[in-house]
């Protein structure tokens, strides 16, 4: 099943690289929620934040219908791309993208409503483009929040089980992380080693956690 650490890199560089992933798309929806009103904006609210209120196996059952090999997405980037997701790492980043998504999005939401406009306005005054006024104003004075935000996201996708029990499996090598690490060893009766990964596990969650509040509490007024 492998050592604790490999099970451990994987895992941390399975959350990163999600959080990477997801950050350009939560960024520009916390963005557009915090400041555009349009029909609709409530039903696009509530799906972003269903991953967090259903069970996570529901969510990766769908994520299975969604990239199995009869599913759309499945079909799209096997028969485009050659990629098969189901039961391969990156089904754990899918599913841990997934998972953490609606954290990321509402911290950037946060973030952007705390950031206030008389300052992007004066900057168009004198004649910031929308672009530029975005990276000189507004995500400067929310990078505080934004920075948790990301954190946040990470520390999810580090404790991610069920979604990704349904959409990986439990491959040893493959697809294992520390909580289907955790999972799998005490099914087989392997204490210790379920123990070391637990360890393992809380520490991280307490270390982006305790950042994550870090940065919140530093945040500019």
């Amino acid at each position: 099943m492998g050592g604790v650490l490999p099970i451990t890199l994987f895992t941390v560089g399975v959350a990163l690289l999600s959080t990477v992933l997801i950050l350009p798309g939560g960024l520009a929806l916390g963005l557009l929620l915090a400041r555009r009103r349009w029909p609709g904006k409530i039903l696009v609210e509530t799906l972003i934040a269903l991953p967090l209120v259903i069970p996570p196996v529901a969510t990766g059952l769908i994520l299975l219908k969604l990239f199995g090999v009869r599913g759309p997405l499945g079909i799209l980037l096997t028969r485009i791309f050659g990629i098969e997701i189901v039961f391969t790492w990156k089904a754990v980043v899918v599913a841990t993208a997934a998972m953490s998504f609606p954290l990321l999005v509402r911290s950037a939401r946060v973030a952007f409503e705390e950031v206030p406009t008389r300052y992007e306005q004066v900057a168009r005054t004198l004649g910031a483009g929308p672009w530029r006024v975005f990276f000189t104003v507004t995500l400067p004075l929310a990078r505080r929040g934004l920075m948790a935000g990301c954190v946040l996201a990470f520390a999810r996708a580090l404790g991610e089980f069920g979604a990704t029990v349904m959409i990986a499996g439990m491959i040893p090598g493959e697809t294992i992380t520390l909580a289907l690490g955790i999972y799998q060893n005490v099914q087989l009766g392997h204490e210790n080693a379920a123990l070391g990964l637990l360890a393992v596990s809380v520490a991280l969650a307490f270390g982006a956690l305790a950042a994550s509040e870090w940065l919140l509490r530093r945040r500019s007024p």
